[in-house]
């Protein structure tokens, strides 16, 4: 590799790249069955887990935050566990990932109970920490899900349910931050959206939930009010200022010509899903 040209490298890497999405697709019947898991969890009023170490930690903890904002999910909700704790986030910490025990320990001390989901994240699928987390989950009789790079793991054996997607050797050897790191993004992305679609986040392709907490993400909430109801962008922004910037509320308001109390009720009444609470109208999208 260090013999290429830089042009020669980066067409290396992005050909051995392309062919991540296809091992993800080998893998896409337990990426299912996960969703479906994470949702009925959520859904119970359970918290989603996340339990990694190095790369595979970060992008747990990387998931985990957006699904704040994005999804409008109480971060207590969605708890991401690294080897290491915070520390190890922006610094390496690599011993702490061989104590099976500290993984175990960490959920301890966030009262993990069989209400709850566990996703252990390893790409070599033999990380101590990882395996010793999923133990106590299944201990304590908790869903568990391992997602792994490698066939036939013990972090994949540990687990419910094994996402098993197997990237094969690194262009640089042993960095798992490379393939496999893009692997475990793409299944995570699948895991925390395709859940919280089906916990009526979503509406067509619109997410409903977002908070809109600065300039840009209240420019996307009217954006989402003009797109689904049809009306401009004044009338927009005054839906929103009644519904309290809640764009769920915003949206039922303008398709059902309801209050903001009344369209509030509609949405509690079917667990937040806005296609419900429209009762038939608006379903173009």
């Amino acid at each position: 590799m260090d013999s290429l040209s830089t042009l020669e490298f980066a067409r290396l890497m992005n050909r051995l790249d392309a062919a991540v999405p296809l091992a993800v697709a080998e893998a896409l019947p337990q990426i299912a069955q996960a969703i479906d898991a994470i949702a009925d969890c959520l859904g119970r009023g359970g918290r989603l887990f996340y339990l990694g170490a190095g790369t595979s930690g970060r992008l747990g903890v990387l998931d985990a935050t957006e699904l704040v904002p994005t999804f409008s999910l109480p971060p207590e909700r969605a708890v991401a566990l690294m080897a290491g704790g915070n520390v190890a986030i922006t610094s390496s910490v690599e011993d702490v990932e061989d104590s099976a025990e500290r993984g175990r320990a960490d959920l301890e001390s966030h009262c993990f109970d069989r209400n709850d989901v566990l996703v252990g994240i390893a790409a070599s699928g033999g990380t101590p920490y990882v395996i010793g987390g999923l133990e106590y989950a299944r201990q304590v009789g908790a869903p568990t899900i391992a997602v792994v790079c490698n066939p036939g793991s013990r972090v994949a054996a540990a687990a419910d349910i094994a996402i098993e997607v197997v990237t094969g050797p690194e262009i640089l050897t042993g960095s798992t931050r490379l393939k496999a790191g893009t692997a475990q993004k793409m299944v995570l992305n699948m895991l925390s959206t395709g859940a919280l679609v089906r916990l009526g986040k979503v509406y067509g392709n619109l997410m409903v939930d977002v908070q809109p907490t600065n300039a840009k993400l209240r420019q996307r909430a009217v954006g989402i009010v003009e797109r689904i109801t049809g009306v401009g962008r004044a009338e927009a922004i005054a839906l929103l200022d009644g519904a309290g910037w809640r764009v769920k509320t915003a949206v039922v308001m303008g398709l059902t010509a309801c209050d903001a109390d009344e369209a509030q009720r509609r949405l509690d009444r079917v667990g937040g899903h806005v296609r419900g609470a429209l009762g038939g109208v608006g379903d173009g999208q």
